[in-house]
């Protein structure tokens, strides 16, 4: 028997598993960190918090079994950070996160000056708030200092990866978040790199996410216990992995996941371009590429309605007292932009808000107006593909948000789609560990290890009656927010 470890570094935890080479899951740990908002909009983390997460997380995992056993480590994680090192490969700042909005004027230099059709033409995608690009020029404008001091540029995921082996590397689904990187000819983008004042020198070596960018180190071995002779493979962006995962490789596969972002991946063989760019345009961590739509709030904004707001831990009592006969019929409308949106509309200074409330508004129907407001947001993103041509009739979904069947049950009809769970949803963390599979040499591609490991446990389907009715408040969704964009900018 072979052991392969899947991790995924998510926003707020670290999530190991350990897994056969059939796909069975012998364990599973999940370690905490904490998020920082020094000033509205910012959002930041600890890098040296996840390395704690990992150290602590792997002996936990293969406390019980035979760590000899382990042949290879996968890695997938949250993009669009930047982890910038100094000279000693130690972080020069905290990690600004992919949800961070402090670069609304690094973006619109880019997109207004530079110009989004040359951004496009280098890059396969335009300037969002959460891209790592503006975030280097935000760095260099306002702590020029720290920008001297850069000597590699890494993202979240891969710095895990560079403690592990010593290895500076990234691979392209990840790379396709930057900004600095030409999707269609898979390298660093030198119009860029020359834009944001930093040389390919700084930038980590690129490789496809299921390569061996090297083995551990010796002296993590022995931390670890596991044998030095241990693969580790590129890994992927936390989407592209969780894809993997879900089994959406090749041509026209579909995965929503409602994490703390919430995303529509489609996947492709081929390389394309939405022209508008509203969706992104990204590799796929089967070596191919895929369109991305994200929600910079899915399930965060149900966590944050239940526990900031409401003061409870408790999800199952808020969804109880949204009955069936209540679905569709909600008078109150919810824009799901706390930390700002970037699918399809690209806009950091839209915000959150409740939309149609009365004396008669009651807890549930906030609660539900939440899920509906997430789900529409969705939408948004899935017409954007369906105007491209792209037909859809199905789609795998995965995330936390997931756990919850009403929450299905509204965005299949939101979407009028059938929504297929897996039996064994593990985000993330499985695609790594698949990845590292194939790296191993277990399985000879992506199609090969998605065709053994994945089964679906439970469809749910639309019903006419009630996506009628959800279409009728879609359409009233949309005009919401292009009547307070400009207040939300004003405010």
């Amino acid at each position: 028997m072979n052991y392969y470890i899947g991790i995924d570094l998510g926003t707020s935890a670290m999530k190991l598993l350990l897994t056969d080479e059939n796909g069975h899951i012998y364990n599973t740990v999940s370690k905490g960190y904490p998020l920082e908002f020094p000033k509205d909009g910012w959002c930041e983390q600890n890098a040296q918090d996840w390395k704690k997460a990992l150290f602590e997380g792997l002996p936990e995992l293969l406390n019980g079994f035979d760590a000899s056993c382990v042949k290879g480590i996968g890695c997938g994680g949250q993009m669009h950070g930047l982890v910038a090192l100094d000279e000693n490969d130690e972080p020069i700042r905290p990690v600004i996160l992919w949800n961070d909005s402090r670069t609304v004027k690094e973006v619109d230099k880019l997109n207004y000056e530079t110009g989004k059709k040359r951004l496009s033409e280098w890059t396969a995608n335009i300037a969002f708030a959460g891209f790592t690009a503006p975030k280097l020029l935000w760095m260099k404008k306002n702590e020029p200092l720290n920008f001297a001091k850069i000597s590699k540029i890494m993202l979240p995921k891969d710095y895990i990866n560079y403690i592990l082996t010593g290895v500076h590397s990234c691979d392209h689904s990840d790379a396709s978040g930057t900004l600095l990187y030409c999707v269609e000819k898979k390298c660093w983008s030198k119009q860029m790199l020359d834009i944001c004042d930093v040389s390919e020198a700084q930038m980590p070596t690129l490789f496809e996410s299921y390569e061996c960018i090297g083995k551990l180190k010796t002296e993590v071995a022995m931390r670890l216990g596991i044998p030095d002779t241990v693969k580790v493979c590129a890994g992927a962006s936390d989407n592209a992995a969780a894809a993997i995962g879900m089994g959406v490789v090749g041509d026209g596969g579909c995965n929503i996941s409602l994490g703390t972002s919430g995303t529509v991946f489609i996947s492709s063989k081929n390389f394309s371009v939405d022209k508008n760019n509203s969706l992104h345009s990204f590799a796929h961590a089967d070596g191919g590429y895929h369109l991305l739509g994200c929600i910079l709030s899915a399930a965060s904004c149900n966590k944050w309605l239940t526990e900031d707001i409401f003061k409870s831990h408790d999800y199952s009592y808020e969804e109880k007292h949204i009955t069936y006969d209540k679905l569709g019929e909600n008078r109150v409308f919810f824009l799901p932009y706390l930390m700002g949106e970037r699918s399809p509309i690209n806009d950091p200074n839209a915000r959150g808000c409740f939309i149609g409330m009365t004396m008669n508004t009651s807890r549930t129907d906030l609660a539900q107006a939440v899920l509906e407001g997430v789900a529409f947001a969705i939408r948004d993103n899935l017409e954007v593909a369906r105007n491209l041509g792209i037909e859809i009739k199905s789609s795998r979904i995965c995330g936390g948000g997931a756990r919850s069947s009403l929450w299905k049950q509204i965005i299949s009809n939101v979407l009028n789609i059938e929504l297929e769970s897996s039996e064994t949803e593990q985000g993330p963390a499985m695609g790594g560990a698949m990845l590292a599979m194939i790296c191993c040499g277990e399985y000879p591609d992506a199609q090969a290890v998605c065709t053994k490991m994945m089964s679906v446990s439970s469809v749910v389907k639309p019903t006419p009656e009630l996506s009628a009715k959800y279409e009728t408040r879609y359409q009233q969704f949309k005009k919401i927010y292009p009547a307070l964009k400009n207040i939300f900018e004003k405010i």
